[in-house]
């Protein structure tokens, strides 16, 4: 879960990466990931922020009032009922069991950009967004924290809009997989805890992680090949029609969405194997295809 959370970074900073604004306290990227259960494939499927959803019904865990079961975004469960309710309406949605989750604000992201050195990242074309002020050239970048935050915010590039951003967002957990593991940075002590635990934040909530269950799993997914990981947007239909107070709602394709879904919860890939398939770029509703992380990774 990444959420739009950003007042634990000073003014500053908001104001050299354009991460100012205010925030509605959602869940802007959300990803859901499958780990084979030998530990030799994983597969990501974003869930775009703007998803209609049947959020759950649910109590205000601070107030006690109750709330029927109703419509909205699907980046709208995370500040009805915070985490809790944003992996009970994933797994009604999906049918997928969630066992674990990660929740990433601004802060926490910078600061695991910032313990790893930075995060290189590559782009075919010049990437310039009007909003985060994103102006990346063709060619290999190495990002700081808040340049990659900028990154993976980024929304305004083209016509693709929050479909272009996962795209980028895959590219670069790519890229973070290969820094782990070239940087071997989980394999130093010191280095592995302090990274598990600015990843983890200080929440008192129990993500399903203790620091070390992260750095052994964080260190066995990051020796994965990339062609052994696979990326991929839940299928879209298109737009729902206009809903009041909603706004446009993107509308999964639900016959494609159901067999996908149905394939992780077989613990097969999404993939066939040693699929070349390269991914639409920019990506477009309707063109959502798994493609292995071979495809995405700097070359």
């Amino acid at each position: 879960m990444g959420t739009d959370g950003r007042d634990t970074i000073s003014g500053q900073e908001k104001k050299k990466f354009h991460a100012d604004g205010v925030a509605c306290n959602c869940t802007d990227s959300l990803m859901l990931i499958h780990v084979s259960k030998r530990h030799d494939h994983v597969s990501v499927v974003s869930l775009p922020r703007d998803s209609l959803a049947q959020i759950p019904a649910h109590t205000d865990p601070g107030t006690g009032e109750k709330f029927p079961a109703h419509p909205a975004k699907i980046n709208a469960a995370y500040a009805e009922g915070g985490p809790a309710l944003s992996v009970r309406t994933v797994e009604a949605m999906t049918n997928v069991r969630v066992d674990h989750y990660l929740q990433i604000d601004f802060r926490r992201f910078m600061d695991s950009v910032n313990a790893v050195e930075g995060v290189d990242v590559c782009t075919p074309r010049r990437l310039s967004d009007s909003a985060t002020k994103l102006d990346l050239r063709p060619g290999r970048h190495r990002l700081g924290g808040g340049k990659a935050l900028q990154y993976v915010r980024s929304r305004h590039v083209d016509a693709s809009a929050d479909l272009g951003r996962i795209q980028r967002q895959h590219r670069f957990l790519i890229s973070v997989m290969h820094r782990l593991d070239t940087g071997r940075i989980l394999t130093d002590p010191g280095r592995g805890i302090d990274l598990a635990r600015t990843v983890l934040g200080s929440t008192k909530v129990d993500q399903g992680f203790t620091p070390e269950e992260l750095i052994d799993l964080g260190s066995e997914l990051s020796r994965l090949p990339a062609a052994q990981t696979e990326f991929t947007t839940v299928p879209i239909a298109g737009f729902n029609p206009v809903i009041e107070g909603l706004g446009e709602t993107l509308k999964w394709d639900k016959a494609a969405a159901k067999k996908m879904f149905a394939t992780l919860n077989k613990d097969r890939t999404l993939t066939p194997r040693n699929s070349t398939v390269k991914p639409l770029d920019p990506p477009r509703i309707g063109g959502e295809t798994a493609v292995r992380g071979n495809t995405l990774a700097c070359s």
